[in-house]
């Protein structure tokens, strides 16, 4: 099945879930991996910094779905050399998130946030993710993120990267 059908439906899916799984953070907002990652999503919205500064080096993120880059990266670099540079050349204003909600569940936030920015051909690229990122000593180790690949696909076929 083609995560275009259900991208939306996988979201609310994702986030019952959480709610089973954690109170939202509201009710721990002394817990400091939240606080970690929300500072880290204040400084990326502010265009100061950002979660990807938060991965150690031995981090392994999945891209779950569809997309064309929906695999398991084996490390940050990885990650970051294959997807996060590569996107960020297709872009002439980087993606700002607004956090919908966080959740945490033991060492893992979960967060669900919209984020959008303009692509190098002046269009808009605009996505709702949910990462669910487990964290050990401030650091992210695991990911796993959820966003609409149709729209992913659009902009990373239709915007060639800046070398």
């Amino acid at each position: 099945m083609k995560s275009s059908v259900f991208g939306p439906r996988i979201a609310t899916i994702l986030l019952t879930i959480a709610g089973v799984l954690g109170a939202p953070v509201a009710a721990q907002a002394n817990d400091g991996n939240v606080a970690i990652v929300r500072k880290a999503f204040d400084d990326w919205a502010a265009g100061t910094g950002g979660p990807y500064a938060l991965l150690a080096d031995d981090a392994v993120w999945t891209i779950t779905g569809n997309s064309l880059a929906s695999r398991t990266y084996s490390s940050r670099e990885a990650f970051m050399s294959e997807v996060i540079r590569p996107f960020n050349a297709r872009m002439s204003t980087g993606l700002r998130p607004t956090i919908r909600s966080l959740y945490r569940d033991g060492d893992t936030v979960i967060v669900f946030f919209d984020a959008s920015g303009t692509a190098r051909d002046g269009k808009t690229y605009a996505n709702t993710y949910a990462w669910f990122l487990e964290l050990r000593d401030g650091r992210i180790v695991q990911a796993s993120a959820f966003f609409d690949s149709i729209a992913f696909n659009d902009l990373w076929t239709r915007v060639h990267p800046v070398q």
